[in-house]
């Protein structure tokens, strides 16, 4: 070959990668030079106007009642799930957003049935319980056995010899959720490991008013499978007290938990079209399932109406950033996650910005926890110092959530919005999860920091 090409076709090659190199060190220096000054100088004005639109009405919180009162809990695969779905649909037309669609899912579907849980020895009476999703039934008649208590699994297996032919009870504190929530996982496995005919979990919370916590459970696959419930924390140390007594427990469970075929749900979307780079996405949601007992306020009803009100606002105050902002109410987050990762499998090759969840209540927003490259972590810091006026200043760093999880995979950076939770896990799955849980003024306080922080990270030049 002309060695006369090759060098001209050498040089051509060295030229464009230095050009690539060259835009890669301007938008790296742009970035690093997005500091407070710049921010406030650029956004200052309208990030005040998108907090005045996000606070000036209780629409929020009144579509979330709407949605608890009218259509009650949302359990995947449920009627109650799509109908829900089918209103958002509809009243998110309304508002005028763009791209508003729901996607196909195909989610699992446990039904809970009639159950019951009652004390026997010493005496008779109900216990507040919940089966926990995903269990299998007891047989017809129940199961009627004597309780062991324990308070962790290393005594579990320090015990093993006892526990044949009981029900083992979990009677392990709420230390944090990370750290309990383990017991409520793999409890049921632990236990028939040792010849445990069922298992009792202390409800996964700080508080109770003999309000248990349900939530998902797994079995290992080459263990027997038991029945699993959940007990109210008063009901546990009862039952813990009867054992340090010597007095003999005996306890009666029943459930008629199944497992059916898959179901068809959706994850909503909808969208503010970006001005300059609409291939390019800044996306934030929760998720619109919930569990089957309360009606899913807290969880994640409010996560879905305060981002949904983000966007609003940004679209009431008339901004429409250079990149596309999306909204997505995933489907099946608490016993799949199939709606985070049909998202993912669907768009992840798609260029998002920024993925933010809002899935730990709507509760005083403090500010966002984010995962991603110190250069951009210091952008958005500077971004935090528009959200002076509702005190969402804080940035730290590990954030995400588990619906934008599946984009990881894509290099996506994470972000969930922080607040002052400290009741959140009182109410979490449980009967209490009802909207009076949440403040209409602090909903709209969440949408306002999210609808600032969405908008800049979509207009950022």
């Amino acid at each position: 070959m002309n060695t006369s090409f090759l060098r001209t076709t050498f040089i051509l090659t060295y030229l464009l990668l230095l050009s690539g190199s060259l835009q890669l060190s301007a938008q790296y220096s742009s970035i690093a030079q997005v500091d407070s000054a710049f921010i406030h100088k650029t956004y200052g004005a309208k990030a005040d106007a998108i907090i005045k639109q996000a606070l000036k009405d209780s629409s929020a919180h009144k579509r979330l009642q709407y949605i608890c009162d009218t259509f009650g809990s949302r359990l995947s695969g449920s009627e109650s799930l799509e109908k829900t779905i089918d209103w958002i649909l509809n009243e998110l037309k309304n508002d005028g957003f763009d791209n508003v669609h729901g996607e196909n899912v195909n989610v699992p579907r446990w039904v809970r049935g009639k159950e019951s849980c009652d004390l026997v020895e010493p005496r008779r009476t109900p216990l507040a319980m919940l089966g926990l999703g995903g269990s299998i039934a007891t047989p017809p008649d129940g199961i009627t056995a004597e309780v062991l208590v324990v308070h962790s699994f290393d005594e579990l297996k320090k015990r093993a010899s006892e526990a044949r032919g009981k029900i083992v009870l979990y009677n392990v504190p709420f230390t944090s959720y990370r750290a309990t929530v383990v017991y409520r996982a793999d409890g049921a496995s632990k236990a028939a490991e040792v010849g445990a005919v069922a298992n009792l979990l202390r409800s996964v919370g700080p508080y109770s008013m003999r309000t248990p916590h349900t939530g998902g459970m797994r079995y290992a696959d080459s263990i027997t499978k038991i029945p699993s419930a959940a007990i109210s924390s008063e009901d546990a140390d009862m039952l813990d007290r009867m054992q340090q007594r010597g007095q003999k427990i005996v306890v009666k469970l029943a459930m008629e938990a199944k497992t059916m075929p898959d179901a068809v749900s959706r994850n909503v979307i909808a969208e503010i079209k970006g001005s300059e780079k609409p291939e390019e996405i800044v996306v934030l949601g929760g998720h619109i399932d919930s569990w089957d007992v309360g009606v899913g306020a807290m969880d994640d009803g409010g996560g879905c109406v305060a981002t949904w009100r983000a966007l609003k606002a940004l679209k009431d105050a008339g901004f429409r950033p250079r990149r596309t902002v999306r909204l997505v109410m995933w489907t099946n987050e608490e016993n799949g996650l199939r709606g985070g990762e049909g998202y993912a499998e669907q768009h992840g090759k798609e260029k998002h910005i920024l993925a933010l969840e809002s899935d730990g209540g709507v509760f005083k927003p403090e500010g966002f926890g984010f995962e991603g490259t110190p250069e951009v972590f210091k952008a958005y810091k500077a971004v935090l110092t528009l959200l002076h006026p509702i005190a969402a200043t804080k940035l730290s760093v590990g954030g995400g959530g588990a619906d934008i999880g599946p984009l990881r995979k894509y290099s996506v950076p994470q972000m969930n919005i922080s607040v002052e939770d400290a009741k959140y896990f009182w109410f979490h799955h449980t009967n209490a999860d009802t909207p009076d849980k949440l403040n209409p003024l602090e909903i709209n306080q969440c949408a306002a920091a999210m609808a600032v922080m969405v908008f800049v990270a979509a207009d950022l030049p």
